[in-house]
């Protein structure tokens, strides 16, 4: 083991020297694409990648991906490289725009020749870079990754915001000084106008039964809950058994982890009601399918806001994540567009009364959570991207 650490060292010690080569970029028009550290091929990022796959054929289009993601990417037709490898390096280097949707590691340099377009991921709802008081992550403290976020934060030459509320913590959050669009988030571009046959489609992609309702948990993940610098775990905070006794009827569901949760979902025994979609690549697909929403403190519910459809918060363990890990930017429990429970009693009887009562048209409290948060729905975040991208 030690060995193979002192190896890991050595190449990331390569790495950084390869970074401080001179390259000189493409005479081709390059743009590098990227979605949670190289982990997904998926969010914002695929959005803006398809956009420009149909309007500007003649760009290059790579992406990076984690060693894992090979196989996908060449299925599904990608041009890519490998994150880590020296031909990483040297594509990266020399090409003209990095679309990234997460923070980059301090040692990857950004030649002056490249313009970053940062995505993000996610309208906050728990505090962000500098407002975190006390950080628990590991592999850092408080100080360091505060500097870290700034420094980082500060290589971005476009930040896309999806409201003002967003912009203004991003400005405060990330000391960031630099450009920012509030023009919505392009992964959300497909909401805007859904189709009743493109639901169904999509659900025959994904294999739900098309005459069951589909719930969807959406957790994040745990500051203080990890294997190693991240890599996070989760369990469930429910047993499947009770959710099938009492859904299983006439409802499928989805389990969607957070992207830096490392282990995977143990549903052997449910496969016929419980489906693992965690790695699923468009997010936006997995809300079109769903009717009901279960999230605690991930910033999912404000994407899936756009739907008009209910969504129900499932905080078990709030006071510590309130008090001793994150903390908040709304209030909690009177901001959010739906119903609290606080324990999986409570959970599975609002379940029930939400599948059965579906219509939030009248309920004032999401109407004006919509009207904050969800005001830019035009659907055509990417398009605008792609004209940014043209005028870089």
């Amino acid at each position: 083991m030690n060995v193979i650490k002192f190896l890991r060292k050595v190449k990331r010690r390569l790495l950084g020297y390869s970074f401080k080569i001179n390259y000189r970029p493409y005479t081709h028009t390059t743009v590098i694409f990227e979605s949670f550290g190289g982990r997904q091929i998926s969010d914002s990022p695929l959005a803006i990648y398809k956009e420009l796959k149909k309007t500007h054929p003649e760009y290059r289009l790579i992406w990076v991906v984690n060693k894992g993601l090979a196989t996908q990417a060449e299925e599904n037709g990608y041009d890519y490289v490998i994150r880590g490898s020296f031909k990483w390096v040297r594509t990266i280097e020399k090409a003209q725009i990095w679309v990234e949707n997460a923070r980059l590691p301090q040692w990857v340099r950004k030649p002056k020749h490249v313009k970053l377009i940062q995505t993000w991921h996610g309208t906050p709802l728990k505090k962000l870079g500098l407002d975190i008081k006390n950080v628990v992550m590991p592999g850092t403290n408080t100080e360091r990754y505060h500097q870290n976020f700034v420094k980082e934060a500060n290589r971005w030459d476009v930040l896309i915001s999806p409201n003002t509320y967003s912009t203004n913590i991003f400005r405060q959050a990330f000391g960031y000084q630099n450009k920012i669009v509030e023009i919505g988030y392009p992964r959300n571009d497909k909401l805007a106008n859904p189709t009743k046959e493109e639901i169904k489609l999509l659900k025959q992609k994904l294999g739900i039964p098309l005459d069951k309702k589909v719930i969807m948990y959406a957790p994040t993940y745990r500051d203080n809950q990890f294997f190693q610098k991240g890599k996070y775990s989760f369990e469930l905070p429910f047993s499947l058994k009770e959710f099938q006794e009492r859904f299983g009827s006439n409802a499928v569901l989805l389990l969607r982890m957070h992207y830096l949760i490392a282990n995977s979902m143990d549903i052997s025994g449910f496969e016929d009601f419980a489906y693992d979609v965690s790695s699923y690549a468009d997010i936006s697909e997995l809300y079109l399918v769903s009717d009901l929403l279960i999230t605690d403190y991930s910033s999912v519910f404000f994407d899936y806001a756009y739907l008009k459809r209910p969504i129900l918060f499932y905080p078990y363990d709030y006071e510590i994540y309130k008090d001793e890990l994150r903390g908040f930017y709304l209030d909690y429990q009177k901001d959010l567009p739906g119903k609290i429970a606080y324990n999986s009693v409570d959970l599975y009887d609002e379940i029930e009364n939400e599948l059965k009562e579906n219509d939030i048209s009248n309920n004032q409290q999401f109407e004006m959570f919509y009207k904050r948060f969800c005001g830019l729905d035009a659907g055509d975040a990417s398009t605008k991207i792609v004209k940014l991208i043209e005028e870089k």
